[in-house]
């Protein structure tokens, strides 16, 4: 899933070297940390949060598919 959510936002952002994702794992669910440049924080989030909204989705559906739960946290 991290590598999944790290494919993904350096495809949105102008900085695809300053992405970073950490994982934290607990029993049933993962929370995914991304941090990026801060003039990309807008083009992760979207207009009116669209673009995170479906990020979270698609972790949510491959987190699903191993039996956990996923969260996604944009950090600045």
């Amino acid at each position: 899933m991290r590598e999944l959510l790290l494919l993904l936002a350096k495809a949105l952002v102008d900085h695809p070297d300053q992405v970073q994702v950490q994982q934290v794992e607990g029993q049933q669910s993962v929370i995914l940390e991304i941090r990026v440049a801060p003039e990309d924080v807008g083009k992760i989030i979207g207009k009116q949060g669209r673009i995170i909204r479906a990020i979270r989705a698609v972790i949510k559906a491959a987190a699903a598919k191993e039996g956990k739960k996923a969260a996604v946290e944009v950090l600045q």
